[in-house]
């Protein structure tokens, strides 16, 4: 057991054993609460965006929140847990090129589009209070969730690590001392399976209670190999042999309330089982002066190499999430550790080489996390004051240690290829990564003069960051083809702090305006993957934020109305971006700064018991600042594959765009969403309903320089969901439409092959939810 290992363990039997000797009055707040509603207009929806259970309505700064049960409807077709996320709340959009266990999220137009293992990203991932770093362990699917808190914009004060963009928090549905459970299952197009449940109850009544919460989804293959060649890695083609899936999931839960002491206790394990598709690339889709990619069929597509692009992953986790109320204070600890280990394959050119003009060109690549261990200790201390003044203070120890392996082509070629390449055994690399980090922060919010409120917080973080080179890339005849004068162990590490400060004025009751400025860094980063290409790591460092943003948050017309806007503008300096050479290599660089302003709004409306409307918008502006930043640009075989449109210069066999003045890929300039639901009340007290929903998005750039090709325009998918539900809500039974037009969206690009990644196709099904 390590000395870290022994300290968390420690730390929380302290935490437990000053929390039993201590008797308090009264037991903590539910760590988040869903909305309550009543039967005539909306009710109000209890967030932790502070750390505290508040309304969302008095927090001083932009959350959106989405409901467990609006979550589950959007992935009744088998979707992806988090992916679907992407435009159901104003600013965030998600996506992702390596298939289920790796998306990207993107805040305002913050995000990462490295496909590296190592990825750092702006955005945070909150799972049940624990902070979710390395990019698989980020995909871990939510269920049997309570709510979802979207934070926009820096928030580098309370929560886990550091952020520049913003922080997805989901909290699951805890233990309850009465007996209560809840089940939606849906099955629906190419057998596809999706069952969230959880059930629990009380062991020793007010005492010790449990909750068992599980996932199963399973989709068909649906996508066919329509390759019939010989293939030099043994690849072979046949209908129906990609795109399915089969995750597994579970999580138990023991919670522990001793009564009169004010202790809550939470114990959570979890476990993850995934096989399926890793994306799939389709080499040409994307035509030579146009993004329209509707001539290429998605469920089809030729791969030469990649046996066919599987994918698997297993993941564990535990949290013992301790809290006792003192009377006058709260102690909170929190220890965690996660685990994973796994690997994605895919043929990364997506094609078959000899169908294509010129030299013909191969692409495989494997990520392999051999194993992962990530440990974090939390402990805060804060005031449970209802008056003027209320703070609270902690600090927090990060440590995450992964082993990580790159296969280039060579490991996998049974035989030489048409071009006379061999098979290479020793065609791979592995990586040992280590992520240190530990900070201390603090928060007061203080009211000035009645209705006026000022809250600030700061935080001080070190962050660092190693990598070594534990297995270099060798020839086949075992001789290191690593650079003999490239660093084979790299260290970075930088100390920052994070701070921001907030106003909220309360006008009336139902009205508040606030505004707010924060600071916040990402550490630097360090990126290995290219060693297994034989070239020496690549690093950038630290990255800061400067953000300023105002807003007013309303609940009109008798609490029929809720209408939240926000407007924001932020710099980043030193600002880290990602690229591809001509080799598709990734390449990592700091530009000197980009900014963007914009907004976001979100309006629900029930102007009748019977019908319920939702709305949310998002403008924004990118633009990166960097006169002296190039980055590579579409190219293969010596031709460059796209249109560009910013102005180039050649370096050796690269072509390299300037992109001072473009927007940050992936930076949607406006997104819409919009949902609707009518009840139609019944004799029985039951009631038939229809609802739906679509989600539209602007104008976006898929790469950092600008192009015709890697764009998108206007591209929306709508669902519709209609059925009976039963009185008193105990069971709903419905039939359901995802991307009910089918809607064929780009979703991301390989540049150098003008290769397309899609959205999923329709998917018709049935539902039946229940709960008790």
């Amino acid at each position: 057991m390590s000395t870290f290992t022994r300290s968390l363990l420690l730390i929380g039997a302290a935490t437990a054993a000053l929390s039993f000797a201590t008797a308090a009055s009264a037991q903590d707040a539910p760590v988040t609460a869903a909305a309550t509603s009543d039967q005539t207009g909306l009710g109000d929806i209890v967030v932790t965006a502070e750390r505290r259970s508040e309304n969302l309505q008095k927090v001083p700064l932009s959350v959106g929140v989405l409901q467990g049960d609006e979550l589950r409807t959007y992935t009744s077709g088998g979707g992806d847990t988090l992916l679907e996320l992407a435009n159901r709340v104003p600013g965030l959009y998600a996506e992702t090129t390596t298939g289920k266990i790796f998306p990207r999220f993107y805040i305002r137009g913050l995000g990462n589009i490295d496909f590296y293992l190592g990825a750092s990203q702006p955005v945070s991932i909150i799972q049940d209070d624990v902070v979710l770093e390395h990019v698989v362990l980020k995909s871990n699917p939510v269920f049997d969730v309570n709510q979802i808190e979207v934070l926009r914009g820096p928030q580098g004060t309370l929560f886990g690590r550091n952020t520049t963009a913003g922080i997805i928090k989901f909290d699951t549905n805890r233990p309850t001392n009465e007996f209560t459970g809840r089940a939606t299952a849906s099955y629906g197009t190419y057998n596809t399976v999706n069952v969230d449940a959880g059930v629990g109850g009380p062991i020793v009544k007010d005492v010790l209670s449990f909750r068992v919460s599980g996932l199963y989804q399973h989709r068909d293959n649906w996508i066919s190999n329509t390759f019939t060649g010989t293939s030099a890695d043994g690849t072979v083609g046949g209908k129906d042999v990609m795109g399915g899936f089969d995750e597994k999931d579970v999580r138990v839960q023991l919670m522990l309330t001793p009564p009169d002491t004010g202790f809550t206790g939470i114990l959570s394990a979890h476990g993850r089982d995934y096989k399926g598709s890793s994306t799939i690339f389709h080499r040409g889709a994307i035509k030579l002066g146009s993004n329209d990619v509707s001539a290429e069929p998605r469920d089809s597509v030729g791969l030469d190499e990649g046996g066919n692009n599987p994918q698997a992953y297993k993941t564990y986790g535990m949290s013992l999430n301790l809290k006792n109320d003192f009377g006058p204070v709260t102690l909170t600890s929190i220890s965690a550790w996660e685990t994973t280990s796994g690997y994605s394959r895919g043929d990364t050119d997506g094609g078959v080489a000899t169908a294509f003009a010129g030299p013909r060109f191969y692409g495989q690549s494997q990520g392999r996390v051999r194993d992962l261990d990530q440990l974090s200790q939390e402990v805060r201390l804060s005031s449970n004051s209802t008056g003027r003044f209320k703070w609270q203070i902690g600090g927090i120890y990060f440590e995450s240690k992964d082993t990580t392996e790159f296969d280039q082509r060579g490991f996998f070629l049974r035989t030489a290829d048409l071009n006379g390449t061999l098979p290479n055994p020793n065609n791979f690399v592995v990586l040992r990564d280590t992520n240190t980090s530990y900070a201390g922060f603090g928060q007061a919010s203080f009211e000035i003069v009645p209705k006026l409120t000022l809250t600030g917080g700061v935080r001080v973080t070190y962050d660092e960051k190693i990598t070594r080179l534990v297995t270099p890339p060798r020839n086949a005849a075992g001789v290191v083809t690593f650079p003999a004068t490239a660093a084979t162990n790299v260290r970075l590490a930088d100390t920052q702090p994070s701070w921001d400060a907030s106003l909220r004025y309360e006008i009336n009751p139902d009205v508040n305006v606030f505004a707010r400025v924060a600071r916040g860094f990402r550490g630097p980063t360090i990126q290995g993957r290219n060693a297994v290409f034989s070239s020496a790591f690549v690093t950038a460092t630290s990255e800061t934020i400067m953000s300023y943003e105002a807003g007013f948050k309303s609940n009109l017309f008798g609490n029929t109305l809720r209408f939240n806007a926000t407007g924001f503008y932020y710099k980043v300096s030193n600002i880290q971006l990602n690229g591809n050479d001509s080799n598709n290599n990734g390449l990592l660089f700091n530009a000197n700064q980009a900014q963007a302003w914009g907004g976001e709004a979100e309006l629900t409306w029930r102007p009748v018991q019977e019908f319920t409307f939702g709305l949310g918008a998002s403008v924004l502006h990118t633009e990166i600042n960097d006169t002296r930043v190039y980055t590579p640009v579409c190219k293969l075989n010596g031709v460059v594959t796209c249109t560009v449109l910013n102005p180039t210069i050649n370096v050796g066999t690269a072509t390299l765009a300037q992109i001072n003045g473009n927007a940050l890929p992936n930076a949607p300039k406006w997104q819409l969403d919009a949902n609707a639901r009518y009840d139609l009340p019944l004799g029985n007290g039951g009631k038939i309903f229809l609802g739906g929903d679509i989600t539209v998005q602007g104008y976006t750039s898929l790469v950092p320089y600008k192009t015709i090709e890697y764009t998108t325009d206007g591209t929306f998918e709508a669902g519709l969901k209609a059925g009976y539900t039963a009185p008193e809500g105990k069971y709903e039974i419905a039939v359901f439409a995802r991307n009910v037009t089918n809607e064929k969206n780009l979703k991301g690009v390989l540049d150098n092959y003008n290769a397309a990644v899609f959205n999923d196709p329709r998917i018709i099904g049935v539902q039946l939810s229940g709960k008790f």
